[in-house]
């Protein structure tokens, strides 16, 4: 027992593995299924979740390491066991698996104390803003033009007013295929993510050809590793066009490079990565303090609650596989009304829970449900 409150009785940990409508490509990578890695921790009657988009080896990383850190420990002291996590990972490395797997830790904590205070989770962070926006995101590079155009279009139609597409798998075909979703979506705001598939000299010829095209965000036009790339784009690209990356931050070390670099118009987070809600936070006070927005990346479940406490916000990523997935496995589940997701304020915590009969044919790995 770590100080007085509520200790933490019990950490289960689970992995699941759904497979996609077909297959997902963007500009950098190829996949047919989705892993989902959940933790469900237990005090004082009430149970929190958490989870990440892993390996299934992430998941033996949290029940291996982690969970006899967390365990017994108050479950309202969140920074305490966010710095022992990290240094029972410390001879491991802060990037990639062992930062996901804190992330999932960390998530499923702030769960569990909105759910001990009896609050949203939105209501224990504190809120800037009552919603928050979204844009619908897919349109991969797998799809014909003519699928990208029906789910960029439905998402239009549906009253989202930003969309965001793959580019860089066929590089001479891209500008045909914006072409084409422009085609359909009208005035909305159209987003490409190349995923770092472009040299910087492609990067900047076919950021003009987009902006003939009313692109208004290039996500990742070069590698995210490639600072001073990102801040060429930056600095050339057409006015009215964002130069955004972050998805791949797992530390508030690599938020910091970038944005000294002055390598982005946009910052990117995701709490599934970057060590949870806590990470999140730190990632945002430091967009903050170089005055730029920052926007979250996939996770809407997670993500619609805690952006809603960020002043300098950017609509937040309404990505394809993971809404369905959230649809797919959470009881409450978010919808959007009117382009934006509105935490429900009357359900304690996320306001989700996990369904595990419906997720039991695609459990894969961990502890039984």
């Amino acid at each position: 027992m770590y100080g007085d409150g509520p200790a933490i009785e019990r950490c289960r940990v689970t992995a699941y593995t759904i497979p996609t409508d077909g297959p997902e490509a963007d500009g950098t990578y190829h996949w047919e299924a989705t892993t989902l890695v959940l933790v469900e921790v237990d005090a004082a009657g009430q149970t929190g979740m958490g989870y990440t988009y892993a390996d299934v080896a992430t998941a033996q990383l949290i029940k291996g390491l982690l969970v006899p850190v967390v365990r017994g420990r108050n479950a309202c002291d969140i920074p305490g066991a966010s710095q022992a996590m990290m240094r029972a990972i410390r001879n491991l490395g802060r990037p990639g698996i062992a930062s996901m797997a804190i992330s999932a830790v960390d998530v499923a904590m702030w769960d569990l104390k909105a759910r001990l205070l009896d609050v949203a989770l939105v209501t224990l962070l504190g809120a800037a803003h009552e919603r928050v926006p979204i844009y619908g995101s897919g349109g991969f590079t797998t799809y014909s033009p003519q699928h990208v155009q029906a789910q960029l279009g439905d998402w239009v139609r549906e009253g989202i007013p930003r969309v965001k597409m793959k580019i860089g798998t066929h590089p001479e075909a891209d500008v045909a295929r914006v072409a084409a979703a422009r085609a359909v979506i009208g005035s909305a705001d159209l987003y490409v993510d190349a995923n770092g598939a472009y040299d910087r000299k492609q990067a900047l010829a076919q950021a003009a050809a987009f902006a003939d095209l009313g692109v208004v965000w290039f996500e990742e036009p070069v590698s995210s590793d490639d600072l001073d790339g990102l801040r060429l784009i930056r600095d050339r690209a057409p006015t009215g066009m964002h130069i955004a990356a972050g998805e791949y931050g797992y530390d508030l070390w690599y938020f910091a490079r970038m944005l000294a670099a002055g390598a982005v118009d946009v910052l990117q987070a995701d709490a599934t990565r970057c060590a949870g809600i806590t990470g999140f936070l730190g990632a945002a006070k430091l967009a903050e303090a170089h005055h730029l927005p920052l926007s979250a990346h996939c996770a809407p479940t997670i993500h619609a609650h805690v952006a809603c406490s960020i002043p300098q916000l950017w609509p937040i990523e309404y990505f394809s596989d993971h809404v369905r997935i959230e649809r797919m496995l959470f009881d409450g589940a978010l919808l959007p009304v009117d382009g934006a997701l509105w935490p429900d304020r009357s359900r304690p915590g996320l306001g989700c829970t996990f369904k595990h009969a419906d997720a039991a044919r695609y459990h894969v790995w961990g502890d039984d449900p």
